[in-house]
């Protein structure tokens, strides 16, 4: 691989129809393709232009969450109304005890939210996509989607459909080249990952909230309900220290018992306790854990909101967090088991900034390790089709279309399996039933694509780094379109 091919293709997403690389890069020795990365990072927009008409869904989080539990009794009490013989009462209701059947009881308002609901997700894929597509710095978007999975947050939880999108667009984007902490800050108290792990829901044991709570709950013989470890433990295991990290049960209690007080606004049974925060997020004092917390040896005795964000400054300057930083960086752009020389570089580099991203990032461009020869990564769903729509100028499809196509290739925006988001090694993507779709989908896109001069156009997008092999696969080609539909699936074009 040359070193123009792996700027355009390693460390970014690919060549953009009609475009090309700036002479320099082609020309300038082993400088010119670093430094074509480098003034990427100069104009990357946190804020691009496709996002300027999208709504703000940011105070929705409460208001979708209500619903859907309205939706939920509903859907019970029509469950109860047909096992005690009341279907015939719901025959315009087709007898069943559904989704359907649920929504259609619905009061007019509720229905338009859950379905506007539906329609912004898929919009917000669309964006997403777009603009990786469109972007003339695509190294700093492949950065956006790093981290955007390193906090990885789901749409398949009920609720955090209008939060998902925002999460990566004001949590993730403005911080790809600020402080680590700052990042784990605005990604970790975000409506999205509030609901997501639960945190929503969970308060002091010890709190006036609980307290009152408690009481009720024991008057109508409810079960307790009280503290939620869930966002604590994933914090510190796949957001910060990592497996091994050097903490134990008894850090992720008191974590949760510091987290406590943080929901989303919207709520109604804590709308009147609640004080607003950007984003979405709200702190409710009244439920938060009283007292101080001990955390990996060290005591916070800051009360309300600042105990938790205490605790988050510190874990993001841990050494075990810059490991495994690190590491997770080092994989995604060095292999999938990368040398250990690197991972010490972005370490030592994590370590001796503060976690300033910027410099992170710049360590990374310079590190020899990513510039090695030949292929070191299987691209996955979502980046290779980015490189597909960049190479073949398919820029105009819907967004309906383009969540089809994620979904029927296997990966989806926010819809991760796990709060760990989607693997990052080559085997989770190289079966070969998801190589077959690939096929499949490549040859629709290059019936509706331009098709000419492909074989000029493949000298451009993998400068210097074309195989005999795809060439002669491509000269032997019988028109234009199968041409481009062997290129979307050539070596090159699968590989980084």
């Amino acid at each position: 691989m040359s070193r123009p091919n792996i700027a355009l293709n390693r460390l970014g997403y690919g060549l953009r129809h009609e475009s090309g690389l700036p002479d320099y890069a082609l020309s300038g020795g082993s400088e010119g393709p670093a430094r074509y990365l480098l003034a990427q990072m100069d104009r990357y927009e946190p804020a691009p232009d496709l996002l300027s008409d999208r709504p703000d869904t940011s105070q929705k989080a409460g208001e979708i969450l209500d619903m859907l539990r309205q939706l939920r009794r509903q859907r019970r009490e029509l469950s109860e109304q047909q096992n005690m013989g009341g279907a015939s009462e719901m025959s315009e209701m087709a007898g069943r005890p559904g989704n359907q059947d649920a929504m259609d009881a619905l009061p007019p308002e509720l229905r338009a939210s859950y379905r506007t609901a539906g329609q912004t997700l898929r919009q917000d894929v669309g964006l997403r996509t777009k603009i990786a597509v469109t972007s003339d710095a695509p190294m700093m978007e492949r950065m956006v989607h790093f981290w955007s999975n390193h906090f990885s947050v789901s749409a398949g939880k009920p609720g955090t459909h209008y939060q998902v999108a925002n999460h990566e667009f004001s949590a993730i984007r403005p911080h790809v080249l600020g402080k680590f902490a700052d990042m784990l800050k605005a990604a970790v108290l975000h409506p999205a990952m509030l609901l997501y792990l639960d945190q929503f829901r969970s308060v002091g044991p010890n709190s006036p909230f609980e307290q009152r709570r408690a009481r009720r709950r024991q008057a109508a013989g409810r079960p307790e309900r009280g503290l939620n470890e869930n966002l604590a433990r994933e914090v510190l295991e796949l957001h910060t220290l990592g497996v091994g990290g050097g903490y134990d049960q008894n850090d992720v209690t008191e974590f949760a018992r510091a987290l406590t007080g943080w929901t989303i606004q919207g709520l109604r049974q804590a709308r009147r306790f609640s004080s607003p925060r950007d984003g979405g997020a709200a702190f409710v004092d009244f439920a938060h854990e009283p007292g101080t917390r001990q955390v990996m040896g060290r005591i916070y005795d800051a009360e309300g909101s600042r105990q938790a964000e205490d605790i988050l400054d510190d874990l993001a300057s841990h050494p075990a967090t810059a490991r495994f930083v690190a590491t997770k960086l080092a994989r995604h752009f060095a292999g999938d088991t990368p040398p250990l020389s690197i991972i010490s570089a972005l370490e030592s580099d994590f370590l001796r900034s503060g976690g300033d991203l910027d410099s992170l990032t710049r360590t990374l461009i310079a590190a020899p390790e990513v510039w090695a020869h030949g292929p070191v990564k299987f691209r996955a769903p979502f980046e290779w089709l980015v490189a597909v729509l960049r190479l073949t100028g398919a820029e105009g499809l819907s967004e309906r279309r383009i969540a089809r196509i994620l979904q029927e290739i296997g990966q989806m925006p926010w819809r991760a399996p796990s709060p760990a988001g989607y693997d990052d090694l080559e085997g989770s993507w190289a079966g070969p039933d998801a190589l077959f779709r690939r096929v499949e989908l490549a040859e629709r896109i290059a019936r509706n694509a331009p098709a000419d001069d492909i074989l000029a156009r493949a000298e451009m997008a993998f400068p210097g780094a074309l195989s005999d092999h795809t060439r002669t696969w491509l000269s032997r080609a019988e028109s234009g379109s199968q041409a481009l539909g062997l290129l979307l699936v050539s070596p090159e074009m699968m590989r980084r």
